[in-house]
């Protein structure tokens, strides 16, 4: 009788993780690190564009991406526009008081990404940016458990804190971070992106952005994961270095590469149709003073303001949200396994699905 209970149990178990039937096999989540929710609904921001101490090239700027916020933004990230906001969803608005917040109290990164990565705030434990393994599980290692994902889920980032905070040794997950060269038998483009970073170092991230996501391209056309992470950095290196230009630059960058990734994925049967995309940043910027732009953490001020946008095939494209609205950091590991017809579970209790 013992046995048959306990049989019952684990079945009921297993009903509840697996929620519902979806037409979503593969989830791409993707983070640019700081990119402010004000270029992403705004395009430039005059008050930084017209001062010389952040812009050395504004007619640049403004003969490319103008100053209307409707239409700079649409230049600024025309695959955000122009495919996923028709095709999907995008939060966090402020003029429609469309609202997502982070809920951990720390307003920096890693405390922003394992609130991401595992649905909860840790401010007991995660109070830092240091290179300590995650005690937490993230929602790539839940996954990663169950035989349909082993194996199956990968990460590649510019920050090289990520085989930290995804816990790779105790995950088993592969974490390709910072400088690390890829190794093994090697296909001619990874050959080159090794070469790159050897020999072209960045001078203010880990590693370029570029060779983050063409790694990450090389690896999806090889290996054909079910769940990859992607991590994009140089947008907070050159707003903490003050750099508004480079700053907009590498918020353009990240752009084209989740359009290339998405153009790349429809011509692939095995993705086509089968993928969503779930796209986040860690934590917001300062705003006032203008000053703050290049600042987070809890001392300053709204840094505590983000944005949230996703497309996939159980998704419903209702576009940029209007409406009156709070989300949370947290909700985003439920929201990622919610359309696998995953119930997301963690020893702490999770943010719900954005349903």
């Amino acid at each position: 009788m013992k046995k048959l209970i306990g049989l019952i149990g684990c079945l009921l178990c297993a009903c509840n993780l697996m929620a519902q039937q979806t037409k979503t096999e593969h989830v791409i989540l993707i983070t640019s690190d700081g990119l402010r929710w004000q270029e992403i609904f705004n395009g430039l921001d005059t008050n930084l564009l017209n001062n010389e101490q952040y812009t050395r090239g504004r007619r640049a700027l403004i003969e490319k991406y103008g100053v209307h916020p409707d239409s700079s933004r649409m230049k600024l990230f025309p695959f955000l526009w122009q495919t996923l906001a028709k095709n999907g969803q995008i939060y966090g608005n402020r003029k429609y008081d469309n609202k997502v917040n982070v809920s951990n109290q720390q307003w920096f990164s890693y405390p922003g990404y394992n609130e991401i990565l595992t649905g909860f705030a840790d401010d007991e434990r995660i109070h830092s940016n240091d290179k300590i393994n995650n005690p937490n599980q993230t929602v790539l290692e839940f996954l990663h458990k169950m035989p349909a994902f082993k194996g199956k889920i990968a990460a590649f980032s510019t920050w090289d804190c990520f085989p930290y905070i995804i816990n790779e040794g105790r995950s088993g997950i592969p974490v390709n971070s910072g400088k690390e060269l890829v190794e093994g038998k090697l296909t001619p483009k990874e050959s080159l992106l090794n070469e790159i970073q050897t020999l072209v170092p960045s001078m203010i991230a880990d590693r370029h952005d570029f060779v983050s996501y063409f790694l990450a391209k090389e690896y999806l056309l090889q290996h054909k994961p079910k769940v990859m992470f992607l991590a994009f950095d140089e947008t907070d290196d050159y707003a903490h270095a003050g750099l508004y230009d480079a700053y907009i630059q590498a918020a353009h960058n990240f752009d084209t590469f989740v359009a290339d990734l998405w153009n790349t994925i429809q011509r692939m049967p095995q993705y086509k149709d089968k993928t969503a995309l779930i796209i986040a940043t860690d934590h917001g910027r300062g705003q006032y003073p203008k000053s703050k732009w290049t600042d987070h953490g809890i001392k300053t001020a709204y840094s505590d303001q983000i944005w949230l946008a996703m497309m996939g095939p159980d998704i419903p494209a209702t576009g940029e949200q209007k409406q009156s609205q709070q989300l949370y950091q947290n909700q985003i590991a439920a929201t990622l396994t919610h359309v696998l017809g995953i119930k997301y579970q963690n020893e702490k209790p999770v943010g719900e699905p954005i349903k």
